[in-house]
C-alpha cells in the first residue's frame, strides 16, 4: 500500500485544517489508518487511529474534542480534521496503515510506530500563535 498525506500549511492559533491521506496499490480498506506526527527534536507521537470500518476510533489526549479522523473506504481517502490549532500541534504529519485490526485495541501497540507496516511522507503543518 502506497500512502501519500496533503493539506498541511500555516495557520494561525484557532484556525483549522484537514489532512487527507490517499491509499493505492493494496487492500486500504481491511487495516486501520493512523496519523502521527513528530515536531522537530521529539520523537514521532500517536496522535489518531481509526478501525478499518470506521466505526472506532482513538485519540491523543492532546486531540480529544478538537481533531476527527475519518475514512471513505470506497475512495482510499482517510481524513483528519484539525479544530482550534494550537502552536505545539506544530510538526509533520504521517498517515501509517498496515496494521492488523487488533493493534488498535492496545495503547501501547496503536500507539507504537512499528506496529505499521506503510507510510506515507508526511504534511507539514505549522501553528503561529
Amino acid at each position: 500500500v502506497q500512502l501519500q498525506a496533503s493539506g498541511g500549511g500555516l495557520v494561525h492559533t484557532g484556525g483549522s485544517l484537514r489532512l487527507s491521506c490517499a491509499a493505492s496499490g493494496g487492500t486500504f480498506s481491511s487495516y486501520p489508518v493512523t496519523w502521527f506526527r513528530q515536531a522537530p527534536g521529539k520523537e514521532r507521537e500517536f496522535v489518531s487511529a481509526i478501525s478499518f470500518s470506521g466505526k472506532s476510533t482513538y485519540y491523543v489526549d492532546s486531540a480529544k474534542g478538537r481533531f476527527t479522523i475519518s475514512r471513505d473506504n470506497a475512495k482510499n481517502m482517510a481524513y483528519l480534521q484539525m479544530d482550534s490549532l494550537k502552536p505545539e500541534d506544530t510538526a509533520v504529519y504521517f498517515c501509517a496503515t498496515g496494521a492488523s485490526t487488533s493493534t488498535l485495541l492496545s495503547i501501547r501497540a496503536r500507539s507504537s510506530s512499528s506496529s505499521y507496516a506503510f507510510w506515507g511522507p508526511g504534511t507539514q503543518v505549522t501553528v503561529s500563535s
